[in-house]
């Protein structure tokens, strides 16, 4: 029968912590889908820019469209590898007017939003 060793099992327990603490973020990772989310813009006002947030939350991310666009009339624009952490993700569109519409979608592995000329603005009145 082997004597227990205080310095053999520190260092398993040591090697156990490890590899989970390297472990853990793989596990959250594979669990964080991407997808894509095409805007068709069937207002008559120019998107100027699109920002995405959880479904649940105000936390506005960056303006995924840089510099560019949606142009009135049926202009698109696609944003592609977007992370979703859960089932949805809410898309926030501001038109040339400062004026807002909002659409939680379903992250799946490519959605389309259409905006139309009846789609609900939100031009804080």
């Amino acid at each position: 029968m082997r004597k227990w060793n205080p310095l053999t099992s520190s260092l398993v327990l040591l090697g156990v912590f490890v590899g989970i603490m390297v472990c853990a973020p793989l596990l959250s990772a594979a669990r964080v889908s991407s997808t894509a989310i095409t805007i068709v813009n069937n207002s008559s006002n120019e998107i100027r820019h699109v920002y995405l947030s959880p479904a649940e939350t105000n936390n506005w991310g960056s303006d995924q469209l840089g510099n560019s666009g949606i142009a009135p009339g049926g202009g698109t624009a696609t944003i592609s590898g977007v992370n979703c952490t859960s089932s949805n993700i809410k898309v926030i569109a501001e038109d040339d007017e400062g004026c807002f519409v909002y659409q939680i979608v379903q992250c799946s592995e490519s959605v389309t939003w259409t905006i139309s000329a009846n789609s609900s603005r939100d031009c804080g009145n």
